[in-house]
């Protein structure tokens, strides 16, 4: 079951001819989905995500005139603007975060006369699968084609953050535009969110990842988000007391702040320790996959989940009930939420001959007790973002 349907680069550029007259160049980037680490990037922390097939596309083509104009298929509203007065802060529309990229390459030097832009998303909004990275590693790989600009991809994932942290407002961490960009089909990345180092682990290609859309949207840019991340910050603050060389949580122990646990307020103890322990986490997952160990993996990913839910508080009824959904089915390893939480997707490490029963399955379980047809799909890991189209056909 897909949760969106696939449109080819031929088809976009057909309808960017139809609309703008000319031919386009096309960029693409993926979603993702986090196997394991959820939160721990903003915390200097490591992370285990995979590149999924549903992409963001960009269609762009220079114009001369200084002006911008920016068009979706999925959206109805266009938007256009002088290169000279573009907004030096979000207008609260799905432009944004074109627009955000755009600013934040003009801030290091590439610059563009003017272009039309289209857009296609197939990441469905407010999912958890980072569709606002998707389409921002697209539109930077865009942008920059317009002047032959080139940066290495992990700057340019860096880049797309700076769009998403000072133009959208949401205070995220490196992990989605950094897979976006740097993502390889059949492996996972860990990656270390303080020094960019990373390292790709292959998924045995006996399993498949299950991806289950709650239905349920979340806002990254809301309140819950930022106040995490300001929560672990308090955290590390008070911890500086007695460790004063830590810079984040990831330079903190689990015995360091279970000693000091009558020293933090209890939500600031709660949210230090699922930190902690899910970078433990993440470091033994790794371990379990490269060995084979998919029992031991899939155990990690249910710990996981009940630190994100008890620990963190970041779940809900939802992402609950479908964790439980999938569980005991033939073929599950385990599954947990994937993404900022608060609705979205879980994901899934199942069997490769159990999957499409379990994706079925999955489903009913969940229609039966919340009401609502879920959305869920079989996948593999992907590759990361790149041209499709060159402009020439």
């Amino acid at each position: 079951m897909n949760l969106k349907p696939h449109i080819s680069s031929a088809e976009l550029a057909q309808d960017f001819k139809a609309r703008f007259g000319v031919q386009p160049k096309i960029f693409s980037a993926p979603g993702r989905v986090n196997l394991i680490g959820e939160h721990t990037d903003y915390n200097d922390g490591f992370v285990f995500p995979s590149a999924i097939e549903f992409k963001s596309r960009v269609a762009i083509a220079p114009r001369m005139d200084g002006k911008l104009v920016l068009q979706s298929q999925e959206f109805s509203e266009q938007f256009e603007f002088d290169l000279g007065q573009v907004p030096g802060t979000k207008v609260g529309a799905w432009c944004d975060y074109v627009l955000g990229v755009l600013v934040t390459l003009r801030e290091v030097g590439v610059t563009t006369s003017g272009a039309d832009v289209l857009v296609r998303g197939e990441v469905p909004i407010g999912s958890g699968l980072s569709s606002s990275a998707a389409l921002e590693v697209a539109s930077a790989l865009a942008f920059m084609s317009l002047n032959g600009a080139s940066f290495p991809m992990p700057q340019v994932a860096k880049l797309c953050q700076r769009a998403e942290n000072t133009f959208v407002g949401a205070h995220v961490g490196i992990m989605d535009q950094f897979i976006s960009c740097l993502g390889k089909a059949g492996q996972a990345l860990l990656l270390d969110c303080r020094s960019l180092d990373y390292r790709l682990v292959p998924i045995p290609d006996s399993v498949r990842l299950v991806i289950c859309n709650t239905m349920v949207n979340h806002e990254n840019a809301g309140g819950e988000y930022n106040k995490r991340r300001a929560e672990c910050e308090e955290g590390v603050k008070i911890l500086a007391k007695w460790y004063p060389g830590i810079r984040a949580l990831r330079d903190v122990t689990r015995p360091q702040v279970q000693e000091h646990a009558s020293d933090l307020p209890e939500v600031i103890y709660k949210r230090c320790s699922h930190v902690v322990s899910e970078n433990e986490r993440v470091m033994e997952s790794e371990m379990a996959l490269k060995s084979g160990d998919l029992r031991r993996f899939g155990e990690l990913m249910k710990a996981s989940h009940r630190s994100l839910r008890d620990l963190y508080e970041v779940s809900c009824y939802e992402l609950d009930t479908m964790v439980e959904a999938g569980e005991g089915l033939p073929g599950c390893w385990g599954g947990r939420m994937t993404g900022g939480g608060f609705g979205g997707c879980t994901v899934n490490l199942v069997n490769a001959s159990d999957a499409e029963a379990f994706a079925k399955r999955v489903a009913e379980r969940y229609r039966e007790k919340v009401g609502v047809q879920p959305d869920v799909f079989v996948c593999s890991a992907a590759d990361g973002a790149g041209v499709e189209r060159d402009g020439s056909v």
